[in-house]
Protein backbone atom coordinates (compact mmCIF):
# COMPACT_ATOMS: atom_id res chain seq x y z
CA UNK A 1 0.00 0.00 0.00
CA UNK A 2 1.23 3.38 -0.98
CA UNK A 3 2.27 5.99 1.51
CA UNK A 4 0.44 9.59 1.20
CA UNK A 5 2.17 12.19 1.67
CA UNK A 6 1.05 14.82 4.59
CA UNK A 7 0.03 17.87 3.57
CA UNK A 8 2.83 19.51 5.88
CA UNK A 9 5.50 17.37 3.67
CA UNK A 10 3.76 18.70 0.29
CA UNK A 11 3.94 22.10 0.98
CA UNK A 12 7.27 21.97 2.59
CA UNK A 13 8.22 20.68 -0.59
CA UNK A 14 6.52 23.64 -2.50
CA UNK A 15 8.37 26.09 -0.27
CA UNK A 16 11.87 24.78 -1.13
CA UNK A 17 10.80 24.75 -4.82
CA UNK A 18 9.94 28.72 -4.83
CA UNK A 19 13.02 29.30 -2.75
CA UNK A 20 15.03 27.93 -5.42
CA UNK A 21 13.73 29.26 -8.16
CA UNK A 22 13.84 33.16 -6.13
CA UNK A 23 17.55 32.72 -5.77
CA UNK A 24 18.15 31.43 -9.30
CA UNK A 25 15.98 34.80 -10.31
CA UNK A 26 18.62 36.59 -8.19
CA UNK A 27 21.60 35.47 -10.10
CA UNK A 28 23.00 38.13 -12.39
CA UNK A 29 24.60 36.35 -16.01
CA UNK A 30 27.27 38.76 -16.07
CA UNK A 31 28.65 37.45 -19.30
CA UNK A 32 25.24 37.80 -20.82
CA UNK A 33 25.46 41.26 -19.80
CA UNK A 34 27.88 42.82 -21.23
CA UNK A 35 28.56 46.72 -20.81
CA UNK A 36 31.79 46.69 -23.20
CA UNK A 37 31.84 46.08 -26.77
CA UNK A 38 34.40 43.47 -26.35
CA UNK A 39 32.43 41.58 -24.38
CA UNK A 40 29.58 42.48 -26.28
CA UNK A 41 31.06 40.23 -29.33
CA UNK A 42 32.18 37.72 -27.39
CA UNK A 43 28.70 37.02 -26.41
CA UNK A 44 27.84 37.55 -29.55
CA UNK A 45 29.73 34.96 -30.99
CA UNK A 46 28.61 32.76 -27.73
CA UNK A 47 24.46 32.99 -29.16
CA UNK A 48 25.82 32.42 -32.69
CA UNK A 49 27.71 29.23 -31.68
CA UNK A 50 24.72 27.80 -29.43
CA UNK A 51 22.39 28.48 -32.42
CA UNK A 52 24.34 27.06 -34.90
CA UNK A 53 24.73 24.22 -32.79
CA UNK A 54 20.48 23.87 -32.04
CA UNK A 55 20.28 23.59 -35.58
CA UNK A 56 21.11 19.91 -35.04
CA UNK A 57 20.23 19.25 -31.53
CA UNK A 58 16.88 20.41 -32.05
CA UNK A 59 15.54 18.34 -34.85
CA UNK A 60 17.84 15.07 -33.10
CA UNK A 61 15.50 15.56 -30.04
CA UNK A 62 11.97 16.17 -31.80
CA UNK A 63 12.90 13.22 -33.57
CA UNK A 64 13.43 10.91 -30.83
CA UNK A 65 10.00 11.86 -29.43
CA UNK A 66 8.39 11.57 -33.02
CA UNK A 67 9.97 8.07 -33.66
CA UNK A 68 9.23 6.60 -30.43
CA UNK A 69 5.32 8.01 -30.61
CA UNK A 70 5.53 6.94 -34.28
CA UNK A 71 6.26 3.12 -34.01
CA UNK A 72 5.20 2.55 -30.12
CA UNK A 73 4.75 -1.21 -29.66
CA UNK A 74 0.56 0.46 -29.87
CA UNK A 75 0.67 1.52 -32.99
CA UNK A 76 -1.02 -0.27 -35.62
CA UNK A 77 0.24 1.85 -38.85
CA UNK A 78 3.33 1.58 -38.01
CA UNK A 79 5.72 0.09 -40.73
CA UNK A 80 8.36 -2.69 -40.20
CA UNK A 81 11.14 -3.62 -42.78
CA UNK A 82 13.92 -5.90 -41.31
CA UNK A 83 15.53 -5.51 -44.83
CA UNK A 84 15.91 -2.08 -45.09
CA UNK A 85 19.98 -1.27 -44.95
CA UNK A 86 20.68 1.59 -46.64
CA UNK A 87 19.00 5.14 -48.03
CA UNK A 88 21.05 7.60 -50.17
CA UNK A 89 18.66 10.11 -49.34
CA UNK A 90 19.05 9.74 -45.90
CA UNK A 91 22.84 9.79 -45.66
CA UNK A 92 22.95 13.09 -47.27
CA UNK A 93 20.58 14.17 -44.48
CA UNK A 94 22.55 13.50 -42.13
CA UNK A 95 26.08 13.72 -42.83
CA UNK A 96 25.20 17.12 -45.08
CA UNK A 97 23.67 18.92 -41.89
CA UNK A 98 26.55 18.78 -39.11
CA UNK A 99 29.35 19.02 -41.71
CA UNK A 100 27.95 22.48 -42.95
CA UNK A 101 27.33 23.68 -39.32
CA UNK A 102 30.88 22.73 -38.53
CA UNK A 103 32.00 24.87 -41.41
CA UNK A 104 30.03 27.56 -40.30
CA UNK A 105 31.45 27.52 -36.69
CA UNK A 106 34.96 27.29 -38.57
CA UNK A 107 34.80 30.02 -39.98
CA UNK A 108 33.00 32.35 -37.51
CA UNK A 109 35.71 30.93 -35.19
CA UNK A 110 38.69 31.69 -37.18
CA UNK A 111 37.14 35.68 -38.19
CA UNK A 112 35.75 36.24 -34.23
CA UNK A 113 39.54 35.11 -33.70
CA UNK A 114 41.35 37.82 -35.05
CA UNK A 115 39.01 40.73 -34.68
CA UNK A 116 38.63 39.63 -30.99
CA UNK A 117 42.39 39.69 -30.66
CA UNK A 118 43.39 41.09 -27.25
CA UNK A 119 46.82 42.83 -28.70
CA UNK A 120 44.85 44.29 -31.87
CA UNK A 121 44.11 48.13 -31.24
CA UNK A 122 40.33 49.04 -30.98
CA UNK A 123 38.91 49.65 -33.99
CA UNK A 124 35.72 50.79 -32.82
CA UNK A 125 33.91 51.84 -29.40
CA UNK A 126 30.76 50.36 -30.05
CA UNK A 127 28.93 49.51 -32.90
CA UNK A 128 28.33 52.07 -35.63
CA UNK A 129 31.10 54.14 -34.16
CA UNK A 130 34.75 54.28 -34.88
CA UNK A 131 37.40 55.04 -32.80
CA UNK A 132 37.57 59.16 -32.96
CA UNK A 133 41.12 59.94 -35.17
CA UNK A 134 43.93 60.86 -32.81
CA UNK A 135 42.47 59.20 -29.58
CA UNK A 136 45.29 58.51 -27.15
CA UNK A 137 43.77 55.22 -25.89
CA UNK A 138 43.98 55.35 -21.46
CA UNK A 139 47.11 52.84 -20.57
CA UNK A 140 46.43 51.06 -17.58
CA UNK A 141 49.21 48.55 -15.88
CA UNK A 142 47.93 45.28 -14.03
CA UNK A 143 49.63 44.00 -11.64
CA UNK A 144 48.53 40.21 -9.99
CA UNK A 145 49.60 39.96 -6.51
CA UNK A 146 49.13 37.48 -3.76
CA UNK A 147 46.10 38.14 -3.62
CA UNK A 148 45.00 41.65 -4.86
CA UNK A 149 45.14 43.71 -8.15
CA UNK A 150 47.44 46.98 -8.30
CA UNK A 151 46.53 49.16 -10.83
CA UNK A 152 49.11 51.54 -12.21
CA UNK A 153 47.75 54.22 -14.20
CA UNK A 154 51.31 55.66 -15.27
CA UNK A 155 50.34 58.93 -17.52
CA UNK A 156 48.42 60.22 -14.50
CA UNK A 157 51.01 59.27 -11.67
CA UNK A 158 48.73 57.20 -9.43
CA UNK A 159 48.11 53.55 -8.41
CA UNK A 160 45.20 51.52 -6.62
CA UNK A 161 44.55 48.08 -5.54
CA UNK A 162 41.88 46.43 -5.82
CA UNK A 163 39.49 49.72 -7.59
CA UNK A 164 39.89 50.24 -11.14
CA UNK A 165 37.95 52.70 -13.06
CA UNK A 166 37.37 53.76 -16.52
CA UNK A 167 36.06 56.48 -18.65
CA UNK A 168 33.37 55.80 -21.02
CA UNK A 169 33.82 55.63 -24.76
CA UNK A 170 37.53 55.43 -24.12
CA UNK A 171 39.83 52.72 -25.78
CA UNK A 172 41.78 51.41 -22.89
CA UNK A 173 45.47 49.64 -23.26
CA UNK A 174 45.95 47.16 -20.50
CA UNK A 175 49.56 46.08 -20.07
CA UNK A 176 49.50 42.90 -17.64
CA UNK A 177 52.18 40.99 -15.12
CA UNK A 178 51.69 38.85 -12.47
CA UNK A 179 54.86 38.25 -9.70
CA UNK A 180 54.76 35.07 -8.55
CA UNK A 181 51.89 32.74 -10.04
CA UNK A 182 49.85 32.10 -12.75
CA UNK A 183 46.53 34.30 -12.65
CA UNK A 184 43.84 35.07 -14.75
CA UNK A 185 43.12 38.60 -15.61
CA UNK A 186 39.16 38.44 -15.86
CA UNK A 187 36.46 41.09 -16.34
CA UNK A 188 33.36 39.61 -17.64
CA UNK A 189 31.66 42.72 -18.51
CA UNK A 190 34.77 44.57 -20.17
CA UNK A 191 35.96 41.87 -22.01
CA UNK A 192 37.06 38.39 -20.84
CA UNK A 193 39.89 36.80 -19.57
CA UNK A 194 43.88 37.37 -19.88
CA UNK A 195 46.55 35.38 -18.31
CA UNK A 196 49.18 37.14 -16.50
CA UNK A 197 52.62 35.27 -16.14
CA UNK A 198 55.47 35.94 -14.19
CA UNK A 199 58.48 37.86 -16.37
CA UNK A 200 55.74 37.99 -19.20
CA UNK A 201 53.78 40.99 -20.25
CA UNK A 202 50.04 40.42 -21.80
CA UNK A 203 47.97 43.20 -23.42
CA UNK A 204 44.29 43.69 -23.66
CA UNK A 205 42.50 46.66 -25.43
CA UNK A 206 38.97 47.19 -24.17
CA UNK A 207 36.07 49.77 -23.82
CA UNK A 208 33.58 50.26 -21.55
CA UNK A 209 30.48 51.91 -23.03
CA UNK A 210 28.38 52.26 -19.96
CA UNK A 211 28.65 53.52 -16.61
CA UNK A 212 28.18 51.75 -13.44
CA UNK A 213 29.87 49.54 -10.83
CA UNK A 214 30.72 45.68 -11.81
CA UNK A 215 33.46 43.25 -10.49
CA UNK A 216 36.41 41.60 -11.82
CA UNK A 217 38.14 38.57 -10.61
CA UNK A 218 41.18 36.21 -10.90
CA UNK A 219 40.23 32.89 -12.86
CA UNK A 220 42.96 30.94 -11.59
CA UNK A 221 43.27 29.50 -8.64
CA UNK A 222 46.36 30.44 -6.85
CA UNK A 223 45.94 29.45 -3.17
CA UNK A 224 44.02 29.88 -0.38
CA UNK A 225 43.21 33.98 -1.13
CA UNK A 226 41.92 32.88 -4.17
CA UNK A 227 38.67 33.71 -3.62
CA UNK A 228 39.14 36.91 -2.31
CA UNK A 229 41.01 38.37 -5.40
CA UNK A 230 38.40 40.82 -6.59
CA UNK A 231 38.23 43.90 -7.97
CA UNK A 232 35.68 46.49 -8.38
CA UNK A 233 35.40 47.79 -11.88
CA UNK A 234 33.88 51.63 -12.44
CA UNK A 235 32.62 52.87 -15.25
CA UNK A 236 32.48 56.71 -15.10
CA UNK A 237 31.63 59.62 -17.37
CA UNK A 238 34.85 61.82 -18.43
CA UNK A 239 34.04 64.12 -15.79
CA UNK A 240 33.63 61.84 -13.04
CA UNK A 241 37.08 59.85 -14.10
CA UNK A 242 38.92 63.55 -13.57
CA UNK A 243 37.28 63.85 -10.17
CA UNK A 244 38.13 60.49 -9.18
CA UNK A 245 41.47 61.10 -10.32
CA UNK A 246 41.97 64.06 -8.41
CA UNK A 247 40.72 62.71 -5.54
CA UNK A 248 43.01 60.01 -5.74
CA UNK A 249 45.91 62.69 -6.00
CA UNK A 250 44.95 64.43 -3.24
CA UNK A 251 43.94 61.45 -0.30
CA UNK A 252 46.39 58.87 -1.49
CA UNK A 253 50.25 57.98 -0.24
CA UNK A 254 53.10 57.43 -2.45
CA UNK A 255 54.18 54.12 -4.23
CA UNK A 256 57.90 53.54 -4.52
CA UNK A 257 59.74 50.29 -4.48
CA UNK A 258 60.18 49.54 -0.60
CA UNK A 259 56.61 50.18 -0.62
CA UNK A 260 55.63 47.78 -3.75
CA UNK A 261 57.49 45.42 -1.76
CA UNK A 262 55.41 45.39 1.29
CA UNK A 263 52.57 45.21 -0.78
CA UNK A 264 53.30 41.78 -2.64
CA UNK A 265 53.74 39.96 0.70
CA UNK A 266 50.54 37.67 0.39
CA UNK A 267 47.44 38.82 1.96
CA UNK A 268 43.84 38.36 1.95
CA UNK A 269 40.51 40.46 1.72
CA UNK A 270 42.70 43.63 1.21
CA UNK A 271 40.54 46.56 1.08
CA UNK A 272 41.10 49.02 -1.38
CA UNK A 273 44.40 51.34 -1.52
CA UNK A 274 44.98 54.37 -3.34
CA UNK A 275 48.41 56.23 -3.97
CA UNK A 276 48.47 59.59 -5.40
CA UNK A 277 52.24 59.18 -6.80
CA UNK A 278 53.79 56.21 -8.54
CA UNK A 279 57.84 55.74 -8.69
CA UNK A 280 58.71 55.80 -12.26
CA UNK A 281 59.15 52.73 -14.28
CA UNK A 282 57.65 50.39 -11.09
CA UNK A 283 55.81 48.35 -13.69
CA UNK A 284 58.89 47.29 -15.77
CA UNK A 285 60.65 46.43 -12.91
CA UNK A 286 58.21 44.02 -11.70
CA UNK A 287 58.16 42.84 -15.22
CA UNK A 288 61.74 42.12 -15.46
CA UNK A 289 61.28 41.03 -11.33
CA UNK A 290 64.14 43.50 -10.16
CA UNK A 291 62.17 45.85 -7.75
CA UNK A 292 64.80 44.60 -4.81
CA UNK A 293 67.78 46.28 -4.25
CA UNK A 294 70.65 44.90 -6.13
CA UNK A 295 68.71 42.51 -8.03
CA UNK A 296 69.44 42.42 -11.55
CA UNK A 297 66.75 42.88 -14.29
CA UNK A 298 65.81 40.05 -16.51
CA UNK A 299 66.30 42.35 -19.30
CA UNK A 300 70.08 43.02 -18.60
CA UNK A 301 70.93 39.27 -17.74
CA UNK A 302 69.61 38.02 -21.24
CA UNK A 303 71.54 41.31 -22.93
CA UNK A 304 74.38 40.21 -21.07
CA UNK A 305 73.68 36.26 -22.06
CA UNK A 306 73.24 37.01 -25.81
CA UNK A 307 76.46 39.29 -26.20
CA UNK A 308 78.61 36.88 -24.26
CA UNK A 309 77.39 33.91 -26.67
CA UNK A 310 77.58 36.01 -29.35
CA UNK A 311 81.46 36.54 -28.12
CA UNK A 312 82.02 33.54 -27.65
CA UNK A 313 80.84 32.41 -31.15
CA UNK A 314 83.79 35.14 -32.64
CA UNK A 315 86.23 33.39 -30.54
CA UNK A 316 85.68 29.35 -31.40
CA UNK A 317 84.85 30.47 -35.01
CA UNK A 318 81.56 28.35 -34.83
CA UNK A 319 78.30 28.52 -36.88
CA UNK A 320 76.27 31.61 -35.24
CA UNK A 321 72.35 31.16 -34.76
CA UNK A 322 70.65 29.83 -38.05
CA UNK A 323 70.64 26.90 -40.34
CA UNK A 324 71.20 28.86 -43.42
CA UNK A 325 73.55 31.78 -42.08
CA UNK A 326 76.95 31.93 -43.20
CA UNK A 327 80.28 31.22 -40.83
CA UNK A 328 82.06 33.62 -38.51
CA UNK A 329 85.45 31.78 -40.05
CA UNK A 330 86.11 28.95 -42.09
CA UNK A 331 83.95 27.31 -45.00
CA UNK A 332 80.25 26.23 -44.88
CA UNK A 333 79.96 22.86 -43.35
CA UNK A 334 79.27 20.40 -45.63
CA UNK A 335 76.96 17.31 -44.25
CA UNK A 336 78.34 13.52 -43.90
CA UNK A 337 76.25 12.37 -46.58
CA UNK A 338 77.10 14.97 -49.14
CA UNK A 339 80.82 14.78 -49.16
CA UNK A 340 82.64 12.86 -51.93
CA UNK A 341 83.76 9.14 -51.22
CA UNK A 342 87.27 10.27 -50.72
CA UNK A 343 86.53 12.76 -47.90
CA UNK A 344 84.37 10.15 -46.06
CA UNK A 345 85.98 8.39 -43.29
CA UNK A 346 86.41 4.20 -43.02
CA UNK A 347 86.33 1.87 -39.52
CA UNK A 348 84.98 -1.33 -38.84
CA UNK A 349 81.27 -1.92 -39.08
CA UNK A 350 80.42 -2.86 -35.49
CA UNK A 351 76.46 -3.97 -36.66
CA UNK A 352 77.86 -6.40 -39.26
CA UNK A 353 76.78 -10.29 -38.70
CA UNK A 354 80.14 -12.84 -37.69
CA UNK A 355 81.24 -14.71 -40.64
CA UNK A 356 80.15 -17.61 -38.73
CA UNK A 357 77.05 -18.12 -37.55
CA UNK A 358 76.26 -19.16 -34.35
CA UNK A 359 74.79 -22.99 -33.63
CA UNK A 360 71.40 -21.19 -32.10
CA UNK A 361 69.36 -24.32 -31.13
CA UNK A 362 71.84 -27.01 -32.87
CA UNK A 363 73.53 -25.95 -29.48
CA UNK A 364 71.78 -23.76 -27.03
CA UNK A 365 74.48 -23.44 -24.49
CA UNK A 366 77.29 -22.16 -26.50
CA UNK A 367 79.18 -19.24 -26.11
CA UNK A 368 78.42 -18.07 -29.35
CA UNK A 369 74.50 -17.67 -28.77
CA UNK A 370 75.47 -14.77 -26.14
CA UNK A 371 73.68 -11.74 -26.49
CA UNK A 372 71.25 -13.36 -29.37
CA UNK A 373 68.07 -14.72 -28.88
CA UNK A 374 68.04 -18.15 -28.67
CA UNK A 375 65.99 -20.45 -31.58
CA UNK A 376 65.24 -22.50 -29.04
CA UNK A 377 64.39 -22.57 -24.69
CA UNK A 378 66.94 -24.65 -23.10
CA UNK A 379 66.38 -28.23 -21.72
CA UNK A 380 67.18 -28.91 -18.19
CA UNK A 381 69.97 -30.89 -17.43
CA UNK A 382 67.65 -34.31 -16.90
CA UNK A 383 66.11 -33.94 -20.00
CA UNK A 384 69.37 -32.60 -22.61
CA UNK A 385 70.61 -36.08 -22.93
CA UNK A 386 66.84 -36.22 -24.51
CA UNK A 387 67.34 -33.89 -26.89
CA UNK A 388 67.84 -34.76 -30.43
CA UNK A 389 69.77 -32.50 -32.68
Amino acid sequence: MARRESPTGRGARALLAAGALALLGGCNMVVMNPVGDIALQQRNLILTAIGLMLLIIVPVMVLIVLFAWRYRRGNPNKVYDPDFDHSTTLELIIWSGPLLIIIALSLVTWTSTHLLDPFRPLERIAPGRPVPANTKPLEVQVVALDWKWLFIYPDQGIATVNELAIPVDVPVRFSITSTSQFNTFSAPTLAGMIYAMPGMRSELNAVLNKPGDSWGYSGNYTGRGFSDMRFRLRGLGQADFDRWVAGVKGGGGTLAAADYLKLEAPSEKVPVIRYAAVQPHLFDRVLNQCVAPGQPCMAEVMARDRARSANSLRGLGDMPPGREAVPAAGETPVPALEKPADRKGSGPNVTKPPTAPPPGKAAPGDERNRNMTLLSRPRPPDAASAMTV
